[in-house]
């Protein structure tokens, strides 16, 4: 719909649709001024009909909004309590479009020329005349076209000043002799006219273009140039060359305030797969350190990209609906006009997909969608649209389950590689995970190393936090009050002790228990039922085991790895047992009695009393593992073994299982 020149409707094959009669015409034009909001009965009746309304006001708007609704059956006019409205997106309408690419252009103006150039190009190119022309005479028109008419002459104003930072000048001499004939006292053309004939060497008569104005405004207005143009003047008298625009930044991945550790290898692996690949996503558990190895990974590669490198950071997105809005804040474009006011809808995302494929389409850019778990599907929606329409466009993604479409490349993020339990200093500082405890200790704890009285609590701090770089650097923050022993030593009550994250950083990066606890609550219902199933063996269980007990149904463990990272955040092999231990904690800790604790039991009871006495042979083994030790005062312990004990008596049935130092007895 189209109210930049004559009223113009068209349908969905771009066919022009016909409206006929005056005030027909001009309530349209009303009501798309403001697309999407309600206008009040009152507010119509007055713009309507002015000074003589209708006696019967109401039945008489009613017939207008039906005929309006009769002649354009697939235009959607609601109606409402506040009134009526046109049930359109802006981006539909004319008006409300050039508005927002005049904006985004004038943003684009002082970093981006050719940006700028190219948004308010295209918003000045929807004018095709007088606004609103159907509605003569109407007071509420003749407000809304003078200040329309404003914004094209500003838009105008601006499109020129992209235009010279560019070195147009030439090409804009005429229009610029044109308009400063038609605003002979708008000093910002005055200005730009005065700059263009400088620009093409003709400083005689840029002078004399100034002295016009100047005279101008003394004998019309009685007032002096202002300092701007005064200041342009003052340049083509010294001759100083014009002012060039500020470089536009190509990236807004933040500085980094610590190295960048242990990850060398995977840094090159994902620029490598960048080069072969439009989709890479990192796939790993929270904690592993996707982000800042995407966010390394687009400095790195800034260079291939002359568009820039743009990280959208998804987490404190909590709807699909504002994922695109999220992408295009991140590029710089977000929409700035005012949302949730009363009977006005927020910004669709059709409508920032429209926008985003229009600023990328021919784009060689690099976007960073960083924590998509939690968004999934709308993420790998708008990476496959944008990939689609956009050629030229390449992603990273980070996620702890892959994207799941066509031409995805994934690479998988590891824990850190650990040192053996009997490495020496010399030998446990080639292994990335002591390289990056030790770094972040020396920033709490000025003058720490790792020398042979510090080296065999960091090795096993490290080995016990399964080389995680998150709970590592938890660990090290707990080093600012607590020598290196000590937070060993307490490791077994991890989650009350790795509490002192950032105080900047997003709250489930600041303790260890929102990190898993952010895993957990990511599943889906039968994924949760399987994991409460499952939590009980604080030793970790086999996939095989699990899915003999389900039946094969355990897809999470071998079927679907991505759903499994987020239970089995350190599984490999087929028969390593499943680390479960930190989110056995955080699960146990979140059961409450009866139905809940019930559901986990016959997991339990039938795979202890099922295999009998051999498996305690393999608990022993799996107890070897350094995530599986337990200690009498450990949650788990504490909440399945003694609070529930009478609950869950008969688990064992006389079998053993994982115990306290060992295998202990389940009564």
């Amino acid at each position: 719909m189209a109210i930049l020149g004559a009223l113009l409707v068209t349908d969905d094959a771009g066919r022009p649709v016909e409206v006929g009669g005056a005030r027909l015409r001009a309530l349209l034009s009303r009501l798309a001024l403001d697309p999407g909001r309600f206008v009040g009965v009152d507010a119509l009746v007055e713009d309507l009909w002015g000074d003589t309304p209708p006696a019967d006001r109401l039945n008489a708007l009613q017939s207008l909004v039906s005929r309006l609704r009769r002649a354009l059956p697939g235009v959607p006019i609601e109606s409402g309590p506040p009134g009526y409205r046109l049930a359109l997106e802006a981006a539909q309408v004319d008006a409300p479009e050039f508005e927002r690419l005049a904006d985004a252009g004038r943003q684009a103006l002082p970093t981006d020329p050719a940006a700028a150039r190219r948004l308010l190009a295209e918003a000045l190119g929807l004018w095709r005349g007088p606004a609103l022309a159907d509605a003569p005479g109407l007071p509420w028109a003749e407000d809304a076209r003078d200040r329309l008419t404003e914004r094209r002459l500003a838009a105008t104003e601006d499109r020129i000043d992209a235009e010279l930072a560019l070195g147009g000048h030439a090409g804009v001499l005429p229009e610029l002799v044109e308009l400063t004939r038609d605003h002979p006292l708008r000093e910002r053309i005055r200005g730009q006219h005065v700059r263009a004939l400088y620009a093409a060497g003709r400083q005689a008569d840029a002078l004399a273009a100034y002295e016009d104005v100047r005279r101008l405004l003394a004998d019309e207005l009685g007032v002096d140039p202002s300092p701007a143009l005064q200041e342009i003047q003052l340049r083509v008298l010294r001759a100083a060359p014009e002012p060039q625009p500020a470089a536009a930044p190509r990236t807004n991945v933040p500085a980094q305030l610590t190295s960048f550790v242990g990850r060398d290898a995977d840094l090159a692996a994902v620029a490598a797969q960048l080069d072969r690949h439009r989709l890479v996503t990192l796939v790993g558990p929270g904690g592993a350190g996707k982000t800042r190895l995407a966010a390394e990974t687009a400095v790195r590669v800034l260079e291939r990209f002359p568009d820039g490198a743009w990280l959208a950071e998804l987490a404190p997105v909590t709807g699909g609906a504002e994922v695109p809005q999220a992408v295009l804040a991140a590029v710089g474009l977000a929409d700035t006009r005012p949302r949730e006011q009363p009977g006005q809808p927020a910004p669709s995302q059709a409508g920032a997909m429209t926008r985003l494929v229009d600023l990328l389409a021919q784009r060689c850019a690099l976007i960073v969608l960083d924590n998509c778990e939690h968004l999934i599907e709308p993420a790998a929606t708008l990476a496959a649209e944008l990939l689609a329409r956009c050629p030229r466009l390449r992603i990273v993604a980070t996620s702890r389950e892959p994207l799941g479409i066509t031409g995805e490349a994934l690479a998988p993020v590891a824990p850190l590689g650990l040192p053996p339990a009997d490495a020496t200093p010399a030998q446990a500082l080639r292994h990335p995970a002591v390289t990056l405890l030790a770094d972040r200790a020396a920033a709490v704890r000025p003058g720490f190393q790792v020398d042979d009285d510090t080296v065999a609590p960091v090795i096993e701090i490290c080995r016990r936090l399964d080389g995680m770089p998150l709970a590592i650097e938890l660990a090290a923050a707990r080093m600012r009050s607590l020598p290196v022993t000590e937070v060993a030593a307490r490791l077994d009550d991890r989650f009350r002790l790795l509490t002192g994250g950032s105080r900047t950083a997003l709250p489930r990066q600041q303790t260890l228990r929102a990190v898993v606890a952010w895993s957990w609550d990511l599943l889906s219902p039968a994924e949760a039922a399987l994991a409460d199933r499952v939590a009980v063996f604080p030793g970790g269980i086999t996939p095989d085991a699990a899915e003999a007990d389900r039946g094969g149904g355990v897809a999470g463990v071998h079927g679907e790895p991505q759903r499994g990272q987020q239970v089995v955040p350190f599984g490999g092999q087929p028969e390593q047992p499943l680390d479960l231990l930190g989110p056995a904690q955080v699960r146990i800790g979140r059961l409450g009695h009866g139905q809940e604790v019930v559901c986990v039991r016959p997991l339990d009871r039938r795979h202890v009393a099922g295999r009998g006495q051999p498996l305690d042979a393999e608990l022993a083994q799996r107890l070897q593992h350094p995530v599986a030790r337990l200690q009498p005062r450990h949650l788990l312990q504490q909440r399945l073994v003694g609070q529930r004990r009478e609950q869950v008596g008969d688990v064992g049935r006389g079998h053993r299982t994982a115990g306290a130092d060992g295998l202990g007895r389940v009564r």
